[in-house]
């Protein structure tokens, strides 16, 4: 976090290219009623700082109806001690679709240097639709229905596309007169009624993962109330939604070749072979031996898909080491204490204290959805926060899959495409591509009410994204 503050806090660094904003003309409409909104700030919770207030804003649900229905926003700010030195405001986005962002406040405030927090007012929301913000979801789901969906394999295919089917229909039926407008352009616009609630002419903005995404597409809609922008860790615009997902399975193949070499290098510590192709001949002879026959690994089944089930796994050579070494032994009877033999593993001090035992396999998984293991840093599955605040599984789903289904019309609408795909996929990335590419429940969306955004417009924000991020 502190590597961004010097983004945040240099002046002139991401100034925006538009100095100043045309007054209203006399012939000018008049403004909406949702964007002359005085929040009511409160604290938040007796067990919270007093500093961290809350309030709720109204917003339409359909902005080209802006006096039908309104949704919740929930908002939260802490602000700047130093009103000599104020900026603005920093609105905040961890990741998702579908994570809550009310607290971010709280650890923005503990993570930024002085001299950007006394610049800015630092602002959560929770997305419409999440959490505090008028929570949609699709009713009573299963483990699997929770997840982005399994491996590809053509004698279970018509069972995953049930899966996917089942989804849509059990989201619709809930929450379908709200799914069609839990969209990355909406969430836009509320951000605008945000700013204009807090009385300010711009924006600065930090967001993670899919949150560059959320800030990209404000840039576009409203170029001249975009201040500062920092985004951390790109969704490439071009690929939303499908593209992304499928990058999981691009991505994961490099990092398990540097896996490899990583593994190989410390044989003596982990046993998985003296060389980068001794190291992968031992991972895919552990895949194929738990497909044949299935283990128990810390009270859960392992099959070769289980294991293939988590792309961000080999980003974290340490990690991945002491994971595929834990499984391993568990394959060969001969189970390690949990965290193994390295204290870095399953969350485990080297006193072995901490959670109790567990498979370390985490990450995005099978069974937890989200644009990038970290769609934020802090967050478990897809990207959505653990602990009490964390939404609940189906309004996570709920949210996940309108914003990736609901942002764009380009999803294929036969299944047997998505077949071909995983299929190939499969051949093409062996580790996760045919996760990635099997039939998602937006095959069977209801179809977007409008068009992905464009880039076009001139906007100055900085990215900043790590040399090996997927």
């Amino acid at each position: 976090m502190k590597r961004l503050a010097p983004l945040l806090a240099t002046s002139g660094l991401l100034a925006t290219a538009l100095t100043g904003l045309a007054a209203p003309s006399a012939s000018a409409a008049p403004t909406p009623g949702y964007m002359r909104q005085t929040p009511d700030w409160h604290r938040c919770s007796p067990d919270r700082p007093a500093a961290y207030e809350c309030a709720t804003l109204k917003v339409p649900l359909d902005y080209q109806r802006p006096e039908g229905r309104t949704l919740d926003l929930a908002i939260s700010r802490m602000k700047s001690e130093n009103p000599a030195e104020r900026r603005g405001v920093l609105l905040l986005n961890p990741g998702g679709p579908g994570t809550s962002g009310l607290h971010r406040p709280l650890r923005t405030n503990a993570e930024m240097p002085k001299d950007v927090r006394d610049r800015y007012d630092l602002i959560g929301f929770d997305p419409r639709g999440v959490g505090e913000s008028s929570p949609i979801g699709c009713g009573d789901l299963s483990e699997a229905e929770v997840g982005v969906g399994g491996a590809y394999r053509p004698e279970t295919f018509a069972s995953d596309v049930a899966w996917a089917r089942g989804i849509a229909d059990k989201c619709r039926a809930k929450s379908g007169d709200v799914i069609p407008y839990i969209t990355t352009r909406n969430t836009a616009r509320d951000m605008d009624v945000i700013r204009a609630a807090l009385g300010e002419r711009t924006v600065s903005y930090l967001g993670y993962s899919y949150g560059t995404y959320l800030g990209a597409v404000y840039s576009q809609m409203f170029p001249e109330r975009t201040d500062r922008f920092v985004l951390d860790s790109g969704v490439d615009p071009g690929r939303v939604w499908r593209g992304m997902i499928q990058a999981w399975g691009t991505g994961a193949e490099p990092a398990f070749e540097r896996w490899t070499r990583w593994a190989a290098e410390r044989s003596d510590a982990y046993g998985l072979g003296a060389t980068p192709e001794a190291v992968s001949a031992t991972f895919w002879a552990l895949v194929a031996r738990a497909d044949r026959d299935p283990f128990m690994h810390y009270g859960e089944k392992v099959t070769g898909d289980y294991i293939r089930a988590d792309p961000s796994l080999f980003f974290d050579p340490r990690g991945a080491s002491a994971v595929v070494k834990s499984i391993k032994a568990s394959a060969d009877k001969t189970p390690q204490p949990p965290g193994g033999t390295d204290p870095g593993a399953s969350g485990k001090g080297a006193d072995g204290k901490g959670p109790g035992a567990q498979s370390p396999l985490g990450g995005v998984r099978a069974v937890g959805p989200g644009v990038g293991a970290g769609v934020g840093a802090g967050v478990g599955a897809g990207g959505a926060p653990e602990g009490p605040d964390a939404p609940p599984a189906s309004n996570v789903t709920a949210v996940y899959w309108a914003v990736v289904c609901g942002d764009t019309d380009s999803w294929p609408r036969d299944p047997e495409q998505y077949a071909r795909d995983a299929a190939r996929d499969k051949v093409k990335h062996p580790l996760y591509g045919d996760f990635a590419s099997n039939i998602k429940p937006c095959a069977f969306w209801q179809r977007p009410l409008e068009p992905a955004t464009p880039m076009k417009t001139r906007a100055d924000v900085l990215t900043v994204q790590n040399e090996w991020d997927r």
